[in-house]
């Protein structure tokens, strides 16, 4: 019965008391949640847990939703805040300057490093890498508008900042990124497809790691948070 429902409706009877209505809500929209969190954090446990924190807030928050955006924008939006404040303590407390490599190794399964080309494994730890040199405000940036094909106004909806703030972000984080990505560009190896979508300026923009897939499970599964 609760498939038809809009996520607004399944909000509402949330708050009203239904028992199962966030879980549903959660059913809906927690992969692309996580794949939000693990590309910007760069670390499967710290996206879980940050995952499992934006849902906690959203659940006792839900009673605040006035509907002047869409639920899953809403959603996104305390996920990549719940992200950012993990980005910012971790960076305040890292010690070991191969700490963000190790982490980022842990993104490639075993399995999946044995069985795909050393050239694509290559590839994906060179994104990686990349993506983690980038302040935590232009990482967020640019996964939500390069990685997950947000318009660049509905980014800045769900970053609560404006529109010219999310493509200086993007600007300046393609800026740094070019140097370090300059041979996957046409001409160079591994160079990918030149992308002409409206979002993107000139610059270097972020594809998703080869290979890798962003549907894992978040801690705590499809229940109620």
């Amino acid at each position: 019965m609760r498939d038809g429902l809009s996520d607004a409706d399944l909000l509402a009877r949330h708050v009203a008391g239904d028992p199962d209505a966030f879980a549903e809500i959660v059913r809906r929209h927690r992969d692309r949640l996580w794949a939000v969190a693990l590309r910007t954090l760069g670390d499967r446990e710290e996206a879980a847990d940050a995952v499992q924190d934006a849902l906690v807030s959203a659940y006792r928050a839900a009673h605040t939703f006035r509907g002047q955006s869409a639920v899953t924008t809403w959603l996104h939006r305390i996920t990549v805040n719940a992200c950012l404040d993990r980005a910012r303590k971790a960076a305040s407390r890292r010690t070991a300057p191969l700490a963000e490599t190790e982490r980022l190794e842990q993104l490639i399964e075993p399995h999946e490093s044995a069985a795909a080309p050393a050239e694509r494994g290559d590839l994906h730890r060179e994104l990686l890498q990349a993506l983690s040199t980038l302040p935590p405000d232009q990482r967020a940036a640019l996964v939500l508008v390069d990685m997950q094909g947000y318009p660049v106004a509905e980014a800045a909806e769900v970053l609560d900042v404006p529109v010219g703030t999310v493509k200086s972000r993007c600007a300046r984080g393609r800026a740094r990124l070019l140097p370090i990505l300059t041979h996957l560009r046409p001409g160079g190896r591994g160079s990918p497809p030149s992308d002409g979508g409206r979002n993107r300026t000139q610059g270097a923009s972020v594809p998703p790691p080869a290979g890798q897939s962003d549907a894992d499970p978040v801690k705590g599964g499809g229940g109620r948070a």
